[in-house]
């Protein structure tokens, strides 16, 4: 039986993707042997046009592009685009010439941007990997080991979203076949907020975070998406209803994601960034959202993040939701789960935050972990962690 002691993740660069593959292997215990590689995609000016494009095709583009304007200004000699799957023999070569001393590697990806990369590593070393995959592939699911997917990531193939979907379009926007064997279905997103990463929180941000008056109600913003649009109109919203709950909170804290604009952030920090029961995080120094996981008494976090609900309501806490109506497709579907689960309610600005309500726990990451070890099990590999 081979033993599986190290795993390698492939990231896009994108937080929100990354922390589930980590958070994956934190989970099966390799959190001290797992090297990181970047999928890098070309950004700025035009490449942020081009978004939709396979990353291969993106770099081939993007350097035809560069060779052009150095040749048009400099005279420069033709340079050779970059090999195709460069990175992901690299990482085959080190598969197979250690696979004798130090076994098989586990392979976790995440992201459309790390699909190709990850398939042709599995393609070039099949006995020596074993390959995870994170969000739906959309289609050839027999290129990877296992598909770990939120439930949501489906709702194309229901009948509602069908008739949402014309005829010509569904085979690019569905997953082709409803999930087999290979595919693990998941609430939401995985992520790295298990019990020891928020006992070691409350330990890092005790003394500023435990002498809070309680009750704490952390507030969480994201940012609009193609299917979660809001702008200043949500933010105006939240900001009445914060003034509204004030006086049931002890504290109030505030953060801001990457992907909030500055029209939405200013709102918030105009209007309540003098009110003496309220922080603002200024985007400087540590980032306390961790820490905010461990101490919050209640979340109020807005309806586009699935990353940030599901890192909330796995706490088992009391989280509520801004701008879940401005929703649409297979996230008004997910917050409709979680609303039936219990685990979330929408915001209103009459609620007591010292109000205590209960729901089980999101436990996606764990849950994918132990599929994992099943899979890893009939493969014939066992894990053992670090």
């Amino acid at each position: 039986m081979q033993t599986v002691r190290r795993a390698i993740v492939i990231g896009n660069g994108f937080a929100g993707a990354e922390n589930q593959c980590i958070g994956l292997v934190r989970a099966l215990g390799l959190c001290h042997k797992f090297t990181l590689y970047r999928v890098s995609r070309p950004r700025g000016g035009i490449n942020d046009r081009l978004h939709w494009l396979p990353v291969s095709v993106h770099k081939k583009l993007d350097h035809a592009v560069k060779w052009i304007r150095e040749r048009r200004c400099l005279g420069k000699k033709l340079v050779p685009l970059p090999a195709e799957g460069k990175d992901a023999r690299h990482i085959a070569k080190v598969a197979r010439d250690t696979f004798e001393r130090d076994g098989p590697i586990l392979v976790v990806a995440s992201g459309r941007d790390t699909i190709a990369v990850a398939s042709s590593i599995k393609q070039l070393v099949p006995e020596n990997v074993f390959l995870v995959q994170i969000q739906h592939p959309r289609s050839r699911l027999h290129r990877f080991d296992l598909v770990i997917t939120p439930r949501h990531d489906y709702y194309p193939l229901t009948p509602e979203a069908q008739k949402q979907i014309p005829l010509f379009l569904r085979r690019w926007v569905t997953p082709r076949k409803p999930p087999d064997k290979h595919v693990v279905l998941t609430v939401g997103a995985l992520h790295q907020a298990n019990s020891v990463a928020l006992r070691n929180a409350a330990s890092a941000w005790r003394d500023q975070m435990a002498i809070l008056p309680k009750p704490l109600l952390v507030v969480s913003v994201g940012g609009p998406t193609r299917h979660c649009r809001y702008g200043r109109d949500l933010a105006t919203e939240l900001t009445a209803l914060l003034r509204s709950v004030l006086p049931t909170c002890g504290s109030l804290r505030i953060s801001f994601s990457r992907r909030t604009p500055k029209i939405v952030s200013e709102v918030l920090v105009t209007e309540l960034s003098n009110h003496p029961k309220v922080y603002i995080w200024n985007g400087e120094g540590p980032n306390p959202h961790m820490g905010h996981l461990a101490f919050a008494d209640a979340f109020v976090i807005t309806a586009d993040s699935v990353s940030m609900l599901s890192e909330a309501c796995s706490t088992g806490k009391p989280v509520y939701v801004i701008g879940a109506e401005r929703c649409t497709w297979k996230f008004a579907y997910f917050l409709k789960s979680l609303q039936t689960r219990g685990a979330i309610r929408p915001f209103t600005g009459e609620e007591n935050i010292s109000e205590n309500w209960h729901y089980s726990p999101l436990c996606d990451t764990e849950k994918a972990a132990d599929e994992v070890i099943k899979a890893l099990d009939d493969r014939g590999w066992r894990l053992q962690p670090q």
